[in-house]
């Protein structure tokens, strides 16, 4: 799919900096930061929530899978109509939703009312980290989309660091501030209706449901793309079920640390994690992607050890 020239794109294309005169880049970098707040942002308080609540370890882990599970369902959905549909027609309504289902949490205090807001929120939030890949793909070719991609990767990381600092100060006031976070997805969408200029995909209304099938069974019987699911999915067990969920509990109960702390410390992976993605440009030029993803792979098996 060949993508249109933005009208939000600077002059000087070609050049090193091209990227950063691009406001549609900025708005993705916003989009991303929103669609990881939901688990890093409330990781740091898990051990308050739970106190609070009066509920179990197991319970508590509840929280962070009531806002993923939606996203194995709805992605390929929401993914599907935004080709169908327009992007911005998709993300609107999802960023709406995670803010407004997000910041109703902060007004209960029912842990089973919770975890239906955080479903719903999860609904919002499915589509988000999809499509922000979706719009590089759209915008920009070559090896100035490896840059991007790896920016945008950078600011991933370096909102997985800053969430848990931010969650973690809120929570040492009082819990339930920290779920007004959600709220800042409603000045995000106005920024996405009124200045973002990505180009609607050429085959907007051409393609039929079973076309999209056709295709999709067609990517999942090469091995790379099986190679590839497994890998994501190997990293999104690690990091949501161990790092996120568990590692702050086990902070809490054996060290005694508060919200700050626990915070403070699961920052520092991310850190190092935002300054390797924001060389990624950078990589692909010495290295093929195979040996990048296959780099990552040893990565994963040498901490799963």
């Amino acid at each position: 799919m060949k993508a249109k020239q933005s009208v939000c794109k600077g002059k000087g294309k070609g050049k090193g900096n091209s990227l950063f005169r691009d406001c549609n880049l900025y708005i993705i970098f916003s989009i991303t930061l929103i669609a990881i707040m939901g688990v890093a942002s409330i990781s740091p308080a898990l051990s308050i929530i739970m106190r609070e609540l009066h509920i179990s370890a197991q319970q508590i882990g509840l929280l962070i899978t009531s806002f993923t599970v939606p996203g194995i369902f709805f992605t390929p959905v929401l993914g599907l109509l935004a080709d169908h549909f327009g992007r911005k027609r998709i993300v609107l309504p999802s960023l709406f939703i995670f803010a407004l289902a997000g910041s109703a949490c902060a007004l209960t205090h029912d842990f089973y009312t919770l975890l239906l807001l955080r479903f719903v929120q999860g609904i919002g939030g499915a589509v988000l980290p999809a499509i922000t890949i979706t719009l590089i793909g759209d915008l920009y070719t070559g090896q100035e989309r490896d840059a991007a991609m790896g920016y945008n990767a950078s600011v991933l990381s370096l909102g997985v660091a800053f969430y848990p600092v931010l969650g973690g100060f809120l929570a040492s006031i009082h819990w339930q501030y920290l779920f007004f976070l959600p709220l800042l997805a409603l000045p995000v969408g106005f920024f996405v209706l009124f200045q973002l200029k990505a180009p609607e995909p050429e085959s907007l209304n051409t393609h039929s449901f079973s076309d999209y099938l056709g295709g999709m069974w067609h990517i999942i019987q090469q091995p790379e793309a099986v190679v590839l699911l497994l890998v994501s999915l190997t990293t999104c067990i690690l990091l949501y079920g161990s790092y996120l969920t568990y590692f702050s509990l086990l902070l809490s109960q054996n060290f005694n640390a508060s919200p700050k702390i626990i915070g403070l410390i699961m920052s520092g992976m991310a850190c190092t994690m935002a300054c390797t993605a924001s060389q990624m440009g950078r990589l692909t030029t010495y290295y093929s992607k195979k040996q990048l993803l296959l780099t990552h792979i040893e990565r994963v098996a040498f901490f799963e050890k």
